[in-house]
C-alpha cells in the first residue's frame, strides 16, 4: 500500500511542478504601463503614416502599439480588442499611405492562418519621452 501511495504523491508533486514554476504574466494594463513608461501622452490623432512606421505590437484585449520614430502610438480599437493576442498577424487594408482611425484591421491566426476576425481602429494616442531640460 505503501509503494502505491508513495507512486501517487511524487506523480502529483510532478504535475504541481509547472503550475508552481509558471511565470507571472502581467495583466495587459501592467504591459502597457511598462511600454510607455517615462513617456507623455499628446493630442489623439486620426491618422498615422505607414511609410514611417516601423513596428507594431500587440497588447492582449487592449491595444495595437505603432512604433513610428520616437514616437509610439496607441490604439485602442473600437471594437474588436477582446480578439488581439500574441497569436494574431495584423493584415492591413489601406487606401493610400496612411492608417486611419476609421480603418479596419483583419486578424489572422499566426498558427493556423485562418481569419480569427478584425478590429475597428480608433484615435492613435503619441507618446513621446520629454525632451530633457539643460
Amino acid at each position: 500500500m505503501k509503494p502505491i501511495l508513495a507512486s501517487l504523491l511524487a506523480g502529483a508533486a510532478l504535475l504541481a511542478a509547472p503550475v508552481a514554476n509558471a511565470r507571472h504574466r502581467d495583466t495587459p494594463e501592467q504591459q502597457l504601463a511598462k511600454l510607455l513608461a517615462g513617456r507623455v501622452a499628446g493630442k489623439p490623432v486620426d491618422c498615422i503614416s505607414l511609410v514611417r512606421t516601423g513596428a507594431s505590437q500587440i497588447i492582449d484585449g487592449k491595444a495595437i502599439v505603432y512604433t513610428v520614430g520616437n514616437t509610439l502610438y496607441v490604439n485602442q480599437p473600437r471594437g474588436g480588442a477582446d480578439q488581439l493576442d500574441d497569436n494574431s498577424i495584423l493584415v492591413t487594408n489601406t487606401f493610400g499611405s496612411q492608417l486611419c482611425s476609421i480603418d479596419t484591421v483583419r486578424l489572422i491566426d499566426r498558427n493556423s492562418f485562418f481569419p480569427r476576425g478584425f478590429v475597428s481602429l480608433g484615435e492613435f494616442v503619441p507618446y513621446t519621452k520629454p525632451k530633457k531640460s539643460n
